[in-house]
């Protein structure tokens, strides 16, 4: 369970909160010279940022949803995990405009043991949301959002909607009524809106500028604790 937003306004701020049961995954807050990031453990060891921020502006976060068997895992040339294609965005190995040529030429899949769907966005507040086996999306908008079913085919996922999970519409109802001086208090008090808590409560909430190039977040929902992280200047 997470949620994800894209404002555009005086300010590019993108906002997401990362909801997790500890009993299945091991994460921690990681803080580099060219990302930050919430490192995910994985079987080799490592801790992969399959949710992000590079300081290019760069902005990538997965977000679980049920399964379209069309997005099944497969091994080939013409395939490309969403985990792959993330990470690789939030690492800057790849821009904005090449994840668009690969989601045209490639089948975008799930990872072998997860399914997930991507909202991907740059400094410029271009956003890119891919569900596999469903499609993606292009957008420029005043904002953008997404929680754990599909926006594109809403029907494939209307059934698993959990009773009395309504973030999206809360969150939805919340950036309508914004105008274009969105503040990073604004993308905060958004996030502690639409928290979780119980099992997969929400672990890491962030708040990301362009503007400033500066991430504020929160752990284990203690908002009263906002921490930031300032990307060092280039030299």
């Amino acid at each position: 369970m997470c949620t994800r937003f894209v404002y555009n306004g005086n300010d590019m701020i993108t906002g997401f909160n990362f909801d997790i049961d500890l009993a299945v995954w091991k994460h921690k807050v990681i803080k580099e010279k060219e990302r930050f990031y919430i490192g995910i453990l994985r079987p080799d060891g490592t801790y992969h940022s399959y949710h992000g921020i590079n300081r290019n502006g760069n902005v990538g976060t997965l977000l679980y949803v049920h399964d379209n068997p069309a997005g099944i895992y497969r091994d080939n040339s013409d395939c490309i995990t969403i985990a792959d294609l993330t990470e690789q965005f939030i690492k800057a190995q790849i821009s904005f405009d090449e994840v668009l040529q690969i989601v045209k030429s490639k089948q975008i899949t799930y990872a072998p043991d997860a399914t997930m769907q991507a909202m991907l966005s740059d400094s410029h507040g271009r956003v890119l949301i891919i569900e596999p086996g469903i499609g993606y999306k292009e957008e420029y908008e005043q904002y953008s959002l997404i929680t754990n079913y599909s926006l594109m085919k809403p029907e494939s996922t209307k059934d698993f909607i959990v009773p009395g999970d309504d973030r999206y519409e809360r969150a939805l109802k919340k950036l309508e009524k914004y105008s274009p001086d969105f503040s990073i208090s604004d993308a905060i008090h958004l996030l502690y809106d639409v928290r979780q808590e119980g099992a997969w409560a929400t672990r890491v909430s962030f708040v990301y500028s362009a503007k400033e190039q500066t991430v504020y977040y929160v752990e284990n929902n203690h908002f009263e604790c906002i921490q930031t992280f300032t990307f060092p200047l280039e030299r």
